[in-house]
């Protein structure tokens, strides 16, 4: 289902003035990724992306062209992996965090479902 601009400008809006909305997006993309929702993940990516540091700085940073970087994150975009690990890389950065991924099982059991990311603040962004 297509986003409509309305919505989108609502997302990007309350990105850029609540830090933990933020973080929780970045924060989703990545486990959308990781539990192999791929396209839910990239459509998170695009959207912090570009509520935040903007296609062009990002291309400028990575040192990818920038529409091939729209390409990537676009409908049949295929991003490498190495592509998609760089630029979560880069996010985290210029966010100031650092996910990390536990397992959501304990003890053999599964309990609860619990988000297979922590986040840690980045002593740079304390």
């Amino acid at each position: 289902m297509a986003l409509t601009r309305d919505f989108r400008e609502t997302v990007q809006a309350r990105v850029r003035r609540d830090p933990a909305f933020r973080e929780g997006l970045l924060s989703e993309a990545i486990e959308s990724l990781l539990s192999g929702e791929v396209d839910l993940g990239k459509e998170l990516l695009r959207d912090y992306i570009n509520a935040t540091i903007g296609f062009p700085k990002l291309a400028g940073h990575i040192k990818i062209h920038v529409k091939t970087l729209h390409q990537m994150f676009g409908p049949r975009g295929n991003p490498t992996a190495s592509n998609l690990f760089a630029i979560v890389a880069y996010l985290q950065r210029a966010e100031g965090v650092r996910f990390q991924v536990r397992s959501a099982h304990q003890g053999g059991h599964t309990k609860e479902r619990q988000s297979s990311l922590r986040r840690k603040r980045s002593a740079s962004a304390a």
